[in-house]
């Protein structure tokens, strides 16, 4: 049972996630890929991704569990491989150490390779480093589109469900096991997991590539609370050239609104969409006369984000 503490401070401090984790994403894939359970979600891409990917990438294997576990340095938060790479390979000896014994003290074997990194073996650290990229490469790079478009919409939707049904539902409707006992979070795990908020808050994460909620610690103390989004990876397909959205908005429209999700300035937007900021002006004002969009001045900055019906018209797209 995985048991989430949090305080009366925690309430105040509550947030969705704005953007994946692909470091994150790629432990949990290869924690999923090791389950020998039935799924009739992961069954079929667990064969498939598990013969596609490299023997290359094979090492990075033996630091994740299919219980859903594996050392922190390895996903640290990051918006992609090359920034996620530098942190885990400059990662503190001391973190490696305490980390790789905790693991391997709960369910993995203390193999030479892994005593090497320990060690701080240059030979076994370019080994972990080719199997990064190589498991990289196989797993998150083409299906990245996909993962992004899921995230946005779980966290649209999930941030609605927090503004208008309030914390408690939001918290247990996680997943179908996840419940709220007074200030605790309970959820279903193969062992018992107690996470302690130091009252700095929550970080709702969705991932696409697990079944559970899962939990760990931020590196700056807040608490990162992941759940599975709604659409799992395996049920999303690829965007076709006939996207219904960008056939009724048109396709720049259509990825201005998918952008807005999260609150943009106009300049932005224009970056986003790699238009000039009065094409991104034009585009968001047509976006707002049809009722998906509202906007706001702030001094000198116009802010745009998604109205209830843009969010609602994203999520059934993404279904």
């Amino acid at each position: 049972m995985l048991r989430i503490h949090f305080s009366p401070q925690d309430l105040f401090r509550v947030t969705v996630a704005d953007r994946p984790m692909p470091l994150l994403e790629l432990g949990l894939a290869l924690c999923m890929l090791q389950r020998r359970d039935p799924s009739a979600v992961f069954t079929s891409w667990r064969r498939r991704l598990g013969i596609s990917l490299p023997r290359s990438g094979q090492p990075q294997w033996q630091l994740f569990s299919p219980q859903g576990a594996g050392p922190l340095f390895l996903d640290p938060p990051s918006e992609g491989l090359a920034e996620g790479l530098d942190l885990v390979l400059s990662a503190p000896r001391s973190q490696v150490v305490t980390e790789l014994q905790a693991f391997v003290n709960f369910d993995r074997p203390f193999t030479p390779w892994v005593r090497q990194l320990a060690d701080q073996d240059a030979e076994a650290w370019q080994i972990l480093e080719q199997a990064v990229r190589a498991n990289y490469a196989g797993v998150i790079t083409a299906a990245w589109p996909q993962i992004q478009a899921g995230f946005q919409a779980e966290t649209a939707w999930r941030a609605r469900i927090l503004a208008q049904q309030g914390l408690e539902a939001t918290l247990s409707g996680l997943s179908a096991s996840a419940r709220l006992d007074g200030l605790t979070l309970q959820a279903n795990m193969v062992r018992d997991l107690d996470i302690h908020s130091q009252g700095l808050g929550l970080v709702l994460m969705p991932t696409l590539f697990w079944d559970e909620v899962l939990a760990t610690y931020h590196p700056d103390g807040r608490v990162i609370v992941i759940y599975p989004a709604v659409t799992p990876l395996p049920l999303r397909e690829p965007k076709s050239a006939e996207d219904p959205l960008s056939q009724l908005l048109g396709g720049t429209r259509a990825q201005a609104l998918r952008v807005l999700v999260h609150q943009h300035t106009t300049t932005d937007l224009a970056r986003e969409l790699d238009v000039t900021p009065a094409a991104a002006s034009m585009q968001a004002r047509t976006l707002r006369q049809s009722g998906l969009i509202v906007s706001q001045r702030d001094g000198k900055a116009m802010w745009h984000w998604c109205t209830p019906l843009g969010l609602d018209l994203l999520t059934y797209n993404a279904a």
